[in-house]
């Protein structure tokens, strides 16, 4: 299914732009196999939108990829190192791989700016004065520079999810996972965090997006990957999957999700 070259609106995915490669993956939670055989290419620079029914494996995919959830079988590569199973090289590896939950997972009890700080100061081993530079200046690239010195808890859904993309930025990610970044923000707020997606998307960062917003798959996305049941369905651009669905399953997803 996966890991032919794809031509797509800004790049052309050969294998030498391999940024993330998921070989023959599978995955059980016991009796249910909730990745089944998948196959994944994502090439630098490219923004893959993962959609689906629920319960079809994208969170699971997307935690995958840097082994918040282990995999059972096959082989999973960030810029051509396999991920280890455990240890330091795994959080080394870790460090790379950028992830925006569905819940903002700030430390309550640390400001905005040390939320950003953090990870720098303690896993990428900047003195803190660089730490909070840098800080400073993404708190301002997504919008929240004014709530600095406030703690999350003041903040409202859609503000804390920026300094949470923020925090993530931090660390000079090879490449973004989201998982439905939005699903828990009040409608309001939605936009205020694709806004900040779309915008790191134009700016060239590698990006898997595990979401149910319809309308930023559309824009953002060079390639829609389809998943039901476990397996990846259907991969292809936006425009393509959107008005020319192969598969029955699309069909019947789409004729539900964008007509209700």
């Amino acid at each position: 299914m996966s890991g032919v070259a794809v031509t797509k609106g800004n790049a052309t995915a050969g294998t030498d732009d391999a940024l993330v490669v998921l070989k023959n993956v599978n995955k059980h939670f016991g009796a249910l196999h909730v990745l089944q055989d998948i196959d994944l290419t994502i090439s630098r620079g490219e923004v893959v939108v993962v959609i689906g029914p629920s319960g079809s494996g994208k969170s699971t995919l997307c935690r995958a990829i840097n082994r918040l959830e282990a995999i059972d079988s096959g082989e999973i590569s960030i810029d051509g190192k396999p991920m280890p199973a455990e240890g330091r090289e795994l959080a080394a590896l870790r460090a790379d791989v950028g992830m925006v939950f569905q819940s903002f997972n700030l430390f309550a009890h640390k400001t905005v700016l040390q939320n950003v700080t953090l990870g720098q100061i303690k896993v990428r081993k900047k003195d803190k004065k660089d730490a909070e530079e840098r800080a400073r200046s993404l708190l301002e690239r997504v919008g929240v520079t004014t709530q600095a010195d406030k703690y999350p808890a003041q903040l409202s859904g859609g503000q804390q999810q920026r300094v949470a993309i923020a925090r993530a930025l931090a660390m000079e990610p090879k490449v973004m996972l989201f998982d439905e970044p939005t699903s828990a923000l009040d409608p309001e707020m939605i936009n205020e965090v694709l806004e900040v997606m779309q915008q790191l998307a134009r700016d060239g960062m590698t990006m898997v997006v595990v979401t149910h917003e319809m309308g930023f798959a559309r824009s953002a996305a060079n390639r829609v990957v389809f998943m039901s049941d476990g397996r990846i369905v259907e991969e292809t651009t936006p425009d393509e999957f959107f008005t020319n669905p192969r598969s029955d399953r699309a069909k019947d997803f789409l004729s539900k999700i964008l007509h209700h």
